[in-house]
């Protein structure tokens, strides 16, 4: 069973999705439905793992956390996965790019599979897919879209902006 609650964020309404054994999804506002594919939700404003999400990306976006310490439950392939953890491993502030997040899983080959699944990454912000950027240091695509990325990244590193 998922469970799930609405926030207002600076970067707009966020849909939190948990299970009880943790956050599975981060649904952005306009999110496509093929983006992360889930089951149906209940709404549930006191669920515990999603009130506590809620508390972690308030105190985030209030300039309070660097570091998100939640239970996660994303459901994707053994690769996804993978990609998903080495995005928690990247520090608040900094950057990396598609190709060092390949080589650091063990597949320097895999950049557009790991483009691939940075996209289907279900915990949008938690696991910072945002801080993942072109070779080239451009900007490149975000399910939240470039100006709220560009506005993550410069919440966490304001004088690079």
């Amino acid at each position: 069973m998922y469970y799930s609650k609405q926030i207002e964020t600076p970067v707009g309404e966020l849909t939190l999705v948990a299970s009880d054994r943790g956050v599975v999804a981060i649904l952005w506002e306009d999110d496509s439905p093929s983006r992360v594919k889930l089951s149906a939700t209940q709404h549930d404003d006191h669920h515990p793992i999603l009130c506590e999400t809620e508390r972690q990306l308030c105190a985030y976006f209030a300039g309070e956390l660097q570091h998100f310490t939640l239970p996660m439950d994303a459901r994707g392939t053994e690769f996804q996965q993978k990609v998903w953890h080495a995005l928690t491993t990247i520090p608040f502030g900094e950057t990396r790019s598609y190709g060092q997040i390949a080589t650091q899983i063990g597949h320097p080959k895999a950049v557009r599979a790991v483009g691939a699944a940075n996209g289907r990454n279900p915990l949008s912000i938690i696991a910072p897919c945002h801080r993942v950027i072109g070779s080239n240091g451009k900007l490149t695509g975000f399910a939240g879209g470039l100006a709220v990325k560009a506005f993550l990244l410069a919440l966490e590193n304001p004088q690079k902006s």
